[in-house]
């Protein structure tokens, strides 16, 4: 159990940095208040911005397009 961010689409995946900096500070401000709950899942970052989440804490990434390719165009879920 954690939290879970998606950070806006950027022009460079360094622009996601800061969103994940702060769902980790969240996270941590969470464990603080709640020590006695196992809080300990940060879940953030896709394919192409995995690489700054890993570096700003994150546990579980979703690299769904590096491993199906890219949506159809037009194609909504």
């Amino acid at each position: 159990m954690g939290i879970m961010t998606v950070a806006p689409i950027g022009d460079t995946p360094e622009e996601a940095r800061p969103y994940f900096r702060q769902a980790a500070e969240i996270l941590h401000e969470i464990k603080m208040e709640l020590p006695e709950h196992p809080l300990d899942k940060l879940s953030m970052g896709m394919t192409l911005d995995y690489h700054i989440a890993i570096q700003e804490g994150a546990t579980i990434v979703r690299l769904g397009t590096a491993i199906f390719g890219s949506r159809p165009p037009g194609r909504t879920y």
